[in-house]
């Protein structure tokens, strides 16, 4: 693994569990003192970064890019589209030995508890749904929304009952693209989008504009 990926690696796991919040300014000397690195790997770690949305430049520093309301209502938007259909294929196209791989993915977080294991295993669970369709431009745009929509995803793990909400809608999920159920697959998928929606960014974030909610700095109004 090279310098650039592995500083990219720990820096993009670092913002995505909040433990560098949206909003915090940081320059690239103190990421050299971080990282014991040189200046080049750093910049294109944050290249990359940058690419992904997660920072920003600003000025002569970086920060931590906020969390739009806006773009989470576009992104979501975008999502119910992309994996209604990807249901639609997986339900044609899955095989059984695939489908068995999705459930394991599923039960591990079963024992370990935490929220970044069943924060993973959430995103793990949608890529790989995307992944029975055979289709390399659903799989990266799955990819692509979970990465951007992977901060704003906390909220859906940070209390049990919201782990056991997920975990059984994933199950759900599964079982009907495991029977070839399409139109009950789709309202599930849909169903699941439309509730972390109203959950998570209607009644957590959206009455507090330009606020600190759990550890986010909130950009914007939702409509």
């Amino acid at each position: 693994m090279s310098q650039m990926t592995a500083i990219y690696d720990q820096l993009r796991d670092a913002i995505l569990s909040l433990a560098m919040a949206p909003g915090e300014r940081f320059s690239e000397r103190s990421l050299e003192s971080r990282f014991s690195g040189s200046r080049t790997p750093i910049r294109a770690a944050l290249a990359r970064l940058e690419t992904d949305g997660l920072v920003a430049r600003e000025e002569r520093s970086w920060i931590v890019t906020p969390i739009s309301l806006d773009e989470l209502e576009q992104a979501i938007e975008f999502r119910r589209v992309i994996e209604v259909e990807v249901v639609k294929l997986a339900c044609e196209r899955a095989r059984a030995a695939d489908i068995a791989v999705i459930e394991e993915i599923l039960d591990s977080c079963r024992e370990d508890g935490s929220r970044a294991a069943w924060h993973r295993v959430g995103s793990d669970f949608h890529v790989e749904l995307a992944r029975l369709t055979n289709n390399g431009f659903y799989i990266r745009a799955v990819e692509d929304l979970m990465i951007r929509l992977s901060r704003a995803r906390w909220l859906e793990v940070w209390t049990v009952e919201g782990r056991d909400r997920s975990w059984d809608e994933h199950h759900a999920i599964l079982n009907f693209i495991r029977e070839g159920r399409v139109d009950e697959a789709v309202a599930a998928i849909a169903s699941h989008i439309d509730g972390v929606r109203s959950r998570n960014i209607g009644s957590r974030l959206n009455d507090v504009p330009s606020h600190q909610v759990r550890g986010f700095s909130v950009v914007g109004k939702a409509s």
